[in-house]
Parts: C-alpha cells; structure tokens; sequence
C-alpha cells in the first residue's frame, strides 16, 4: 500500500508540475479507502512543507448535502491550505497558476486559541474564533475533467487550489454564521448564491466536525490558523479575464480577477 500512496502522489505531483491533469488515482486503492487517500494528502504535505511553505489553516470540503450525494458520501473532507495559496483581496491570479479553476464564496474563521479537543462542539469553536472573515476559495483539480470520487479529491487536497479573505473582519458578536446571505457576481451577473445554512445547516457546525476530525488524527488546529468552512453555494467556473466578488451580509465583500482578455 506504501507504494501505491506514493504513486498516486507522484501522479499528482507530475500533474501539478507539467500543468496537465493526470487521469483519476482511485483505480489505484480500494473502493472507498479515505485513509489511504489522506496518506497521499500528506504527502503532499510534507513536500510543500519542505519546499518552504508553511501551513496557515485548513479547508472544509463536501459541506453540500446534494455533493455529498453526488459523491456517495456521508460526511466532508478536508484539506490544508499554505502560505503559498494565499491571495490579496481585489488581487490578480496570473495565467497559468491553476489547472481547471472554480471559485465558490465561503466564511473564513481565523482561531485566536488552540482547538485540541477530539470532541469539539460548537461551543467550543465559539470561544476560540477571534474573527469572520468573507472569502473566495478557488478550488482546482489536478484530475482531469474533475472526474472525481471522494477518494480523488481527498487525496489531491481536498481539490484545494488558492484562497482570498476580504478585508474586513468581524467576531461572533457582530455575524451569526448560519444566518449570513451570499451572492456571487462574475462581472455583473449574479452566478451563485446561498446562505449560511447550506454550510452543514451552519458554518460553525463544519469547524466542529474539522477541529474533531483533526484532534483525533493528533493534528489539531491551532491558534492563528484559518479556516475555510465550506462553499454557501455552487461554484462556479473560471477563465482568463473573470473578476469574482462575493458579498456576504454582515461581513463584506471579497474579490479576485483571472488574468487575461475577458471572453
């Protein structure tokens, strides 16, 4: 199984590196084998690490009932962003930086204390968030056509791409997460929105599972670390020349553009 991992890491490091998509890994393992598609996440993990990045927080994935049942699965995923996928708000993301981008509109919960609990309610994320932020998470895959299982994106980072956070920042005093409003703009024209309770039924609920799932796993999530909680509507996809906001009630806008000639 040890070569295996190792192979499908390899698959998506020569995607990731030719900026080619590579076929699906899952053939590679047996059906359905979440542990071993986190052990290629890691992997990855700690070749990033050792280029030099640093890890900054982590993703929640699959927070859409109706992905979940696309996907066949009960439950999210996650994956971990680095210093080096961080974007300025209102900042450009060169051509050729991503594979097949999508972007989807999303809270960020920046920690202002540790998470090492294995049963983490919602309480408990309450007391550590130090502040909201509204964000732009730009989803990428390196497998091709996004043909993926729940084994393809897990192992390839949760499809993890970029992330922009707004410039604006709130606490839990000011912004009730599951209460919250999206609309996603391309341009002018309104091409996704939804609500704080397409997130899992709240926002807070998805950083529950996460800050569990990863304190049982002995990772568990620190202070300063950011959290992406997960889409509030469909993504959408992107091409040279997209501008992206996101306006999120309570919390503000964020926005990105492709670069390029618009189509």
């Amino acid at each position: 199984m040890n070569a295996v991992v190792h192979k499908a890491a390899e698959l998506l490091a020569s995607a990731t590196a030719a900026g080619t998509p590579c076929p699906p890994i899952r053939d590679l393992f047996a059906d359905g084998d979440l542990d071993a598609a986190y052990a290629v996440q890691q992997l990855t993990t700690e070749r990033v690490l050792a280029a030099g990045h640093r890890l900054v927080g982590r993703k929640i994935g699959l927070t859409s009932p109706a992905v979940q049942r696309q996907l066949g699965v009960d439950q999210p995923d996650f994956g971990a962003l680095f210093s080096d996928m961080a974007l300025d708000h209102d900042g450009t993301i060169p051509i050729g930086r991503l594979l097949q981008p999508k972007v989807e509109a999303e809270i960020a919960l920046v920690l202002g204390a540790d998470l090492p609990g294995p049963d983490c309610s919602i309480a408990d994320v309450r007391a550590a968030t130090a502040f909201l932020a509204p964000a732009l998470e730009i989803v990428d895959s390196r497998i091709a056509g996004w043909d993926i299982t729940i084994v393809d994106t897990i192992a390839d980072n949760a499809s993890s791409g970029l992330f922009v956070l707004g410039d604006t920042h709130k606490t839990l005093d000011d912004v009730e997460p599951a209460e919250v409003e999206m609309q996603l703009h391309r341009g002018t024209e309104l091409v996704s929105q939804g609500t704080g309770r397409d997130c899992l039924g709240d926002p807070l609920n998805a950083a529950a599972w996460l800050a569990t799932t990863l304190a049982r796993r002995g990772e568990p999530l620190r202070a300063g670390d950011i959290v992406l909680t997960g889409a509030l509507g469909p993504m959408v996809p992107a091409v040279p020349g997209d501008a992206f906001t996101a306006r999120i009630s309570g919390l503000g806008d964020v926005t990105i553009t492709f670069a390029g000639e618009a189509a």
